[in-house]
């Protein structure tokens, strides 16, 4: 009951993330007008319009995080993303349906401490702040009323999960499988061959044998496609030495950021409170007198050293205990002193010395700063007067010898990545580009600009052989010497499989005793521990692996059962954990598909086309 417990707990807590992620990621997000307000239903439950855009716009605002490119609406869609959202969400309203059909819902006091637990509605205090919360309803482009009405479906949506999740356990013999396959201890005897143990070295290749390398491997020898193009560049680095610093606007904003600069001595404390003074009085003489020790002390109070861990403080986070605190000499206890909580122990961990910049000091990397953000502003303010120009018929040429922008010229390919090619802005708008656009101001994510003008596409092409012939050459001897390692290295094994021990062939032995699927040799080649590992490799039994430089013989000298320890538990336990979660989403996904089945599934293709006609 316990695991099943868990696992179910797991859900809720995932039910609630996935609320905040779809209900505070698209702050700024638009309302979409008219008097169509659904995207699809299941049954009489209805997947409302703007929570359709709010989410897509969330699962974009995440794919251009993780690419670092910009993602469109029609490339959502070829992707498949823009299904998965609807799917998403037409799953949850299958799951409302039936939590309306059994009556089941959250009271208002577990939606007010759901909506105060959240950090976005929390003000610099940390706690609930009213005004806070307003606002950021509002730049969702929603009333609260709407808002906790969510708040309060996501909510019982959660225990309909939990509910579902609960007692999906692994059994046993699963956790016991994964230790017995991870845990596995085997002892590995290993002989090297490199080129020189060979009998005859390679002699150099022959023109007849370098034609033969270069025409059967023309992929090795092809030059990549590559893109001609033509650029307008503009970064804030290019001008940030034009830009003029006012004296008194830098002294402003060091000023402004005086706590970045001047920081006061903080402590690492703990602190452990008690309900009266004499309580407070009785543990410290208890630890005096080696009767106790504080962490004895706050394990007795049925507390961890978590719990009372006030982390780096200043002399302001801690009040009253203030003076007795930052007063400390020497670290470890201090008190019973009265804290803003009442009477308690503090112990002092560690001290943090204060530290002061000066304005001299911070001025150079202030000036940076200003010069950069100034700039920034200025290349915004040109944007419209470069579009200008470039729709007048301007070519880049022309507009880099009227403005501030430089010419560029860059045979781009895949593996270009210096300069304006390290942004994904640009390889994303070279690769769309076609011979003959129109081109347009593109703004960069440090705040520059760039345009383009594609000259030619040049394809692929093998190389001429003239070009490559010596890479064409090392490659043939590269090759045929692995050949003959292999050769020797299978005549290598036999010999050892008939009986003749490792260390008579002649060849460097080493032993690696003990090792485990989870481990890695440096010094073996790629592809070492799945090799020796293999299920058909049995006992005394041997193998060849094959290296960049080396081919290797081992034979399996000893295999034994896992080493038991808690640590081969605690994986063997996280790999069930996650395993039951994998399955509790699945029974929570069976049993959502079953509503969508029974109370029937309605898809308005209009709505959902207006939705993506409207977004960027």
């Amino acid at each position: 009951m316990a695991s099943g417990k868990g696992s179910g707990g797991k859900v809720i807590a995932m039910g609630i993330v996935g609320l905040l992620i779809l209900g505070l990621g698209g702050f700024g997000a638009t309302n979409f007008g008219g008097t169509v307000r659904s995207v699809g239903a299941v049954g009489d439950q209805e997947v409302d319009l703007n929570v359709y855009a709010r989410a897509l716009q969330n699962e974009l605002s995440a794919l251009e995080q993780q690419t670092g490119q910009q993602i469109t609406v029609a490339q959502a869609t070829q992707l498949g993303v823009t299904n998965q959202v609807l799917d998403g969400l037409l799953t949850r309203a299958a799951l409302d349906g039936e939590l309306a059909r059994l009556g089941v819902s959250v009271g208002d006091d577990e939606v007010r401490r759901t909506l105060m637990s959240i950090s976005a509605f929390q003000g610099v205090d940390g706690t609930f702040d009213a005004d806070t919360y307003k606002f950021a309803i509002e730049r969702l482009g929603q009333t609260t009323n709407e808002f906790e009405a969510s708040l309060r479906s996501d909510t019982a949506r959660a225990l309909l999960q939990g509910a579902l999740a609960t007692g999906v356990v692994m059994p046993d013999a699963y956790a016991k499988v994964i230790v017995d396959w991870l845990g596995e201890r085997r002892t590995v005897s290993v002989a090297s061959l490199t080129s020189v143990d060979l009998d005859t070295q390679v002699e150099q290749a022959t023109d007849a044998q370098i034609t033969a390398q270069y025409e059967e491997n023309p992929a090795a020898y092809t030059a990549p496609e590559t893109r001609d193009v033509t650029y307008a560049w503009l970064s804030p680095t290019m001008i940030s030495d034009t830009v003029e610093l006012d004296e008194a606007s830098l002294r402003q904003i060091y000023d402004d950021n005086i706590a970045a600069y001047i920081q006061p001595e903080r402590r690492l404390v703990e602190r452990l409170v008690y309900g009266s003074d004499a309580d407070a009085q009785a543990a410290a003489d208890r630890i005096a007198a080696g009767e106790t020790t504080f962490d004895d002390e706050v394990t007795a109070r049925g507390l961890s050293l978590a719990d009372i861990d006030l982390g780096d403080v200043a002399p302001s986070d801690i009040g009253a205990a203030a003076d007795a605190v930052f007063g400390a000499q020497e670290l470890g206890l201090v008190g019973p002193v009265m804290s803003d909580l009442g009477p308690a122990l503090f112990r002092v961990n560690g001290v943090l010395e204060a530290s002061e910049i000066a304005f001299e000091d911070a001025r150079d990397d202030l000036a940076k700063e200003m010069a950069t953000d100034a700039a920034r502003r200025e290349i915004g303010d040109l944007v419209e007067t470069l579009d200008d120009l470039l729709a007048s018929g301007a070519t880049l040429e022309e507009l880099t010898a009227e403005t501030a922008m430089e010419l560029g010229q860059i045979d781009w390919s895949t593996a270009s990545e210096d300069g304006l090619a390290s942004y994904a802005t640009f390889v994303t708008t070279v690769q769309a580009a076609q011979v003959g656009d129109f081109p347009e101001i593109i703004e960069l994510s440090d705040g520059g600009i760039f345009a383009l003008r594609l000259n030619a596409i040049n394809p692929a092409a093998v190389r001429p052989l003239d070009e490559v012939r010596d890479q064409v050459a090392a490659d043939w001897t590269a090759s045929e010497t692995a050949r003959l390692l292999n050769a020797r290295a299978i005549d290598i094994q036999t010999e050892v499989a008939a009986g003749t021990a490792m260390d008579a062939l002649g060849l460097p032995v080493e032993t690696f005793a003990d090792i485990t699927r989870r481990d890695f040799i440096s010094t073996m080649p790629q592809g070492f521990i799945d090799a020796v590992f293999a299920p058909g490799l049995a006992l005394g039994a041997t193998t060849v692996i094959t290296g960049a430089d080396r081919v290797v013989i081992a034979r399996v000298d000893a295999v034994q059962p896992p080493d038991a320890n808690t640590e081969m538990d605690e994986i063997a336990a996280s790999y069930a954990e996650q395993a039951a979660q994998g399955a509790a989403q699945d029974v929570i996904a069976a049993f959502a598909n079953a509503m969508r089945v029974r109370d029937g599934v309605t898809v308005n293709q209009a709505a959902i086309n207006a939705v993506h006609a409207q977004m960027p």
